[in-house]
């Protein structure tokens, strides 16, 4: 039997993150995954290989829609998905590859086959040959992740009704795609083959889409899809989705409660993911799952059996994988009695729609909810020098600030780039900046980042200086 210091379940960016960590810090670590690969969920068949579809697609609209404005004379300009389905496998065979090379520089072992629990301290994995390995560990995380969700009425049959996981491996460009679920998914997913031509219907229970962003954002990335040609199907309640053999039918009720029928090609069911536990024998270490399905865990990660800790989209909060990966850094550092820190309220998210949507901190809504005493600054990306020259003119930057003390509370743009400008707020966030402190920062011209600043100003006595 194998002896390690923790072994960890799981190799998305949660497990293989901490798995890196614990190395680091001296300990023998083992890694399981069930499938061939190591990277898990979001190398394998969710973050990595959608932006580079979105890449791809974004691409190809811009060839389309803007080239001949930029003086770019283009003939005969044609959609390969084949080709697009062959680069974002290469892209994502680096990158799992890049997995396996950290984990021999640091010696980790990899094992390959279904890991679950014999008890506290022991984890038996069964590989595809199914030759049972039994390893004796002192301590173990769970980093399994999960997989997509979906409603009674709409199960996929993997055919004509889909999930994320077949959606990136399209081998045809349809005419019309159902997207059930308004969120960062099912937006993300239609964007590729809206911008590649297919007609894009999403139904949203939720009176707007991405319904737990900030409303303004909800708001202007509604003017951007709608001028794309999504239609947008909201407060609708799906009942049945139907594979009709050369497409699908959708019944759902809408706000009247009256019955509403669509039909395409496909469907793609995007209505979130639930926690993966399947198979992990839980129960034979005393564990057990919540009404959600999640693994319960202090505030250290540690679940109810001390040898045995949980991160990711296994335990609760934001299913992203940047919060799984700070997760583990924060287990391994606890177990090397290290004091790490995580603050939640910063951990940023992103929808990778163009323009970009990210978010860090609280909403407006949230705020008000609270009784806090706010301020809100604007700042149109139209506004921009840096915007009109690329031609990237939709969007928005609010700063929301503490009405006394302007100590930025909240900070929400959809804006080109903007994956990469929210770091400039969650850096000045995790100082506890204060909208002033932003404003009074130097922020290189033209850039798209300036529009920060401007929201700044806009926030401090609306000094904002282009508007």
């Amino acid at each position: 039997m194998s002896t390690f210091d923790i072994t960890i379940i799981g190799s998305g960016p949660g497990g293989y993150v901490a798995a890196i960590r614990c190395a680091q810090l001296g300990m023998k670590t083992a890694i399981i995954e069930k499938y061939d690969t190591l990277g898990g969920t979001c190398l394998n068949v969710g973050c990595i290989p959608s932006k580079a579809l979105l890449d791809s697609s974004e691409h190809y609209h811009n060839a389309t829609h803007n080239f001949s404005e930029h003086g770019i004379d283009v003939k005969d300009v044609k959609a390969n998905i084949t080709q697009m389905i062959n680069r974002k496998n290469e892209v994502v065979a680096q990158t799992c590859a890049g997995v396996k090379f950290l984990m021999d520089k640091n010696n980790i072992e990899v094992f390959h086959g279904l890991g679950s629990l014999v008890d506290k301290n022991t984890v038996k994995v069964v590989g595809n040959d199914k030759k049972e390995t039994l390893i004796s560990t002192k301590n173990i995380l769970l980093a399994t992740g999960s997989k997509p969700n979906y409603f009674p009425g709409m199960e996929p049959d993997k055919k004509r009704i889909i999930t994320s996981t077949e959606a990136l491996n399209m081998t045809e460009i349809p005419k019309k795609m159902l997207v059930i679920g308004g969120g960062v998914i099912g937006l993300e997913l239609g964007s590729v083959f809206g911008r590649l031509g297919t007609q894009i219907d999403v139904v949203e229970f939720a009176k707007t889409i991405v319904p737990t962003m900030d409303k303004t954002m909800s708001k202007e990335l509604t003017k951007v899809l709608k001028k794309e040609g999504f239609k947008l199907h909201l407060q609708h309640k799906v009942q049945k989705v139907t594979n009709t053999g050369k497409g699908v039918k959708l019944v759902a009720l809408n706000k009247k409660n009256e019955e509403v029928t669509l039909e395409a090609d496909y469907c793609l069911v995007a209505v979130g993911r639930k926690p993966y536990t399947d198979g992990l024998g839980l129960e034979n270490a005393g564990l057990k799952t919540n009404e959600r399905g999640q693994i319960d865990v202090n505030e250290h990660m540690q679940t109810s059996v001390p040898s045995i800790y949980a991160i990711g989209d296994v335990i609760r909060g934001a299913m992203l994988a940047h919060k799984a990966e700070e997760e583990g850094m924060y287990v391994a550092e606890h177990l090397a009695g290290q004091k790490p820190h995580i603050d939640y309220n910063l951990i940023p998210g992103v929808v990778y729609t163009w323009p970009e949507v990210a978010s860090v901190g609280k909403t407006e809504d949230e705020l008000i909810a609270e009784g806090r005493e706010i301020k809100i600054g604007q700042f149109p990306i139209k506004a921009l020098g840096r915007a009109r020259a690329s031609m990237d003119t939709a969007g928005t930057i609010k700063v929301i600030a503490d009405k006394e003390t302007d100590e930025v509370l909240g900070v929400h743009m959809i804006a080109p780039r903007a994956a990469d400008l929210i770091m400039e707020a969650v850096t000045a966030m995790e100082y506890r900046a204060s909208a002033e402190d932003i404003a009074r920062i130097c922020h290189p011209h033209p850039t798209y980042s300036e529009a920060l600043k401007e929201a700044a100003l806009a926030a401090t006595d609306d000094r904002a200086l282009h508007v």
